[in-house]
């Protein structure tokens, strides 16, 4: 399960989608995100799902890899689900005792399910197509402009992408502890939800310490190469706009439009 997790890795590959500016493919998955929210309906998904399909079918992604990203976050989906099942009120279609379904609890339930899958697949791919040096050289241009304002841009992109990158390497290490724990008889299934939720203190425990101690290693390398977020440097693979970074924001934006549009028009 830990190791099905795909948020922060990276796939490598050669396709269109890779070779896309991060900029581009930055700004592209904000108007993604935005598009989700002005849904409305369920035929308003119907032109995030067609986007999403071809940029899954020109990243050359493997489906199950994917997929596989879903897993982890199944029971928050199924929470969410649960939650807009038996609290939205209406026409009641199933009831036992307090507990009632409603048909408009299940339409909002199965539109909230939908925008939630939407999202997740659709944010991953941006960390599974761009490096993550890319994903700080596109942030922190993308904040540049704030800089007059006294914002922190460089510092800021570096931290994200740091949290981000690091994410799978505490779910590496987490998959240890949990492995080592188990080899020593610790069991983490069996027993109600309070033992189980008690069990997971060896886990954590171990797993701070590693966090705090990759950290300390992380600052003392950047220390000891003289590391400065302030510093210019240069680069040594410069962003560069190409046509098809042209016509990929036009096509995001083409796609924003025809989404507010089925909104608007109905």
């Amino acid at each position: 399960m830990i190791r099905d997790i795909t948020l922060g890795q990276f796939y490598p590959g050669n396709s269109v989608i890779h070779k896309l500016d991060p900029r581009v493919k930055i700004l592209a998955t904000l108007l993604y995100i935005v598009a989700l929210f002005v849904v409305k309906d369920f035929a308003g998904f119907i032109a995030p799902l067609v986007l999403l399909e071809a940029v899954i079918i020109m990243s050359k992604v493997p489906r199950k890899y994917i997929w596989r990203g879903l897993r982890p976050v199944l029971i928050i989906i199924a929470f969410t689900l649960a939650i807009n099942l038996f609290m939205v009120r209406g026409e009641i279609i199933w009831q036992l005792g307090v507990l009632h379904i409603t048909r408009e609890g299940v339409r909002t339930a199965a539109f909230m399910g939908i925008r939630l899958v939407l999202l997740i697949i659709g944010s991953s791919m941006l960390t599974l197509t761009t490096r993550p040096i890319g994903l700080t050289d596109g942030i922190e241009a993308l904040l540049s402009p704030f800089k007059k304002i006294g914002l922190p841009a460089h510092e800021l992109a570096m931290m994200m992408t740091i949290a981000l990158r690091f994410i799978p390497t505490l779910l590496e290490e987490t998959d240890k502890i949990i492995k080592a724990q188990q080899a020593r008889g610790a069991d983490f299934e069996s027993g109600n939800l309070f033992r189980r939720a008690k069990a997971l203190v060896p886990i954590l425990v171990p797993l701070f310490i590693s966090a705090f101690r990759i950290a300390q290693d992380l600052a003392m390398a950047m220390e000891a190469r003289c590391y400065g977020g302030n510093v210019k440097r240069t680069r040594m693979n410069a962003m560069k706009f190409a046509r098809r970074d042209l016509i990929a924001a036009i096509l995001f934006c083409a796609f924003l439009a025809i989404v507010v549009a089925q909104r608007v028009l109905g």
